[in-house]
């Protein structure tokens, strides 16, 4: 999963559930261009150097990067990055399905070389210059994209969707142009290729959810019973009916897991975490295509 914070609110929701995913492995990003030069960099398993970085006010940042994997330590930071990339490139050629979210139309382009960074990392506005990607470029863009894909992993199924977070620092009508923008674009590729699906949080949240009751206080983010209700929708789309019970047994052991008592010397905690390590092991048995060895290495270790 890649893209914006839309794309991290239903990742860690499949995360939670036991899905095995690989989520946002540049961090947060926002634009087609963006997102399509990520993918690009895990079709060649791209390794970044010291040319790839920059140091700005005593810490080393990537304009293809989140924040997230900045440091003040020139090496940490590209090992961060490259080990990031590693572990993507090689789920990118297992992955079953890529599940990708348009945040905005609107890029930065660094003035040195007129390329579209990822993130600006607060550098100051002038070193920038900011356009809306027409719908013609993204198409142009990701047909390129499709295709690489396509080669590195024929059975691979693309969903795309439009974050329905406004950004209303655009202004609300250059928010409506770029998010139109993004819709025309991906109705495009979904049209000209069958492995391609959209899923319409956009308009669900929109159309579904219109009372501001479904929003954060910014009254711009969806608040936890919106996100749930996209999760539910999400979830009859492309999950699966006998996936459901397996998903209930799960999360009984995960209310387990995540139980913090008052006293984690008593007897009565202890006989808990052994009932759950059975339970977990049990589980990890009964389906072990899902992966739980974290878990039972973290309940040993609290055991011991």
């Amino acid at each position: 999963m890649l893209g914006s914070c839309f794309a991290e609110n239903i990742g860690e929701l499949l995360i939670k559930n036991k899905f095995d995913l690989n989520l946002n492995p540049f961090g947060i990003l926002y634009n087609p261009k963006s997102i399509s030069q990520a993918l690009a960099f895990l079709c060649e398993n791209k390794k970044f150097s010291d040319e790839d970085i920059f140091e700005y006010k005593g810490s080393y940042h990537s304009f293809w990067h989140h924040g997230a994997f900045s440091n003040t330590d020139k090496n940490k930071c590209l090992t961060n990055i490259n080990n990031s990339i590693q572990k993507a490139a090689e789920d990118l050629r297992q992955a079953d399905i890529l599940f990708v979210t348009f945040g905005t139309a609107f890029v930065f382009l660094n003035k040195d070389n007129n390329t579209v960074v990822g993130n600006c990392h607060k550098l100051p506005a002038s070193f920038f210059d900011r356009q809306r990607l027409d719908v013609n470029s993204i198409i142009k863009d990701w047909e390129i994209l499709i295709n690489t894909l396509q080669s590195i992993n024929p059975k691979l199924q693309i969903i795309l969707t439009v974050s329905p977070i406004r950004h209303m620092k655009d202004g609300a009508h250059e928010n409506q142009l770029s998010k139109s923008t993004l819709l025309l674009a991906i109705d495009n590729l979904k049209k000209s290729h069958n492995q391609v699906d959209y899923f319409p949080s956009y308009e669900i949240v929109l159309d579904e959810l219109r009372d501001y009751r479904f929003y954060n206080e910014d009254m711009i983010h969806p608040n936890s019973t919106a996100i749930n209700y996209i999760w539910k929708r999400f979830s009859e789309t492309y999950i699966k009916e006998d996936t459901y019970p397996i998903i209930e047994e799960w999360n009984k052991i995960y209310l387990a897991l995540n139980h913090r008592p008052i006293n984690i010397e008593s007897d009565e905690y202890k006989l808990f975490l052994r009932q759950t390590l059975l339970k977990l092991k049990a589980f990890n048995h009964k389906y072990p295509y899902i992966c739980c060895n974290r878990e039972i290495s973290d309940l040993e270790t609290r055991l011991s």
